[in-house]
């Protein structure tokens, strides 16, 4: 349980480490920020790499996996950034995705 626990933490930390990255460039170009704004993006962005790095499973699968994860995290910053409550329907779709990345990361697989 401790290791599904880690699992889901290290994927969504890299879920908010990509999220920051692309929302700061977001707001430099929509919203006019600041230019400073790409700095902390770029380092968002590397932490992102680093971290999806970390996985222990083949790269092609934890991003297939990971991808389940960073709907519900996106979704979560819908809501406690953007201020729009997720509907049901985003809820749904959301579990939907968990389930996939929950299968994909663990099945069971010969050592």
């Amino acid at each position: 349980m401790l290791n599904v626990v880690k699992l889901l933490l290290l994927f969504g930390l890299t879920a908010v480490a990509e999220i920051v990255g692309c929302y700061l460039p977001w707001l430099w170009l929509r919203k006019e920020g600041p230019w400073w704004l790409l700095l902390p993006a770029a380092l968002a962005l590397m932490l992102f790499v680093w971290l999806l790095s970390l996985h222990p499973a083949a790269a092609g699968r934890v991003y297939a996996a990971y991808g389940g994860v960073y709907v519900a995290v996106a979704l979560l910053w819908l809501w406690l950034v953007d201020g729009m409550r997720p509907s049901a329907w985003d809820i749904a779709g959301a579990a939907v995705a968990l389930c996939g990345m929950a299968i994909i990361m663990l099945a069971p697989r010969p050592v």
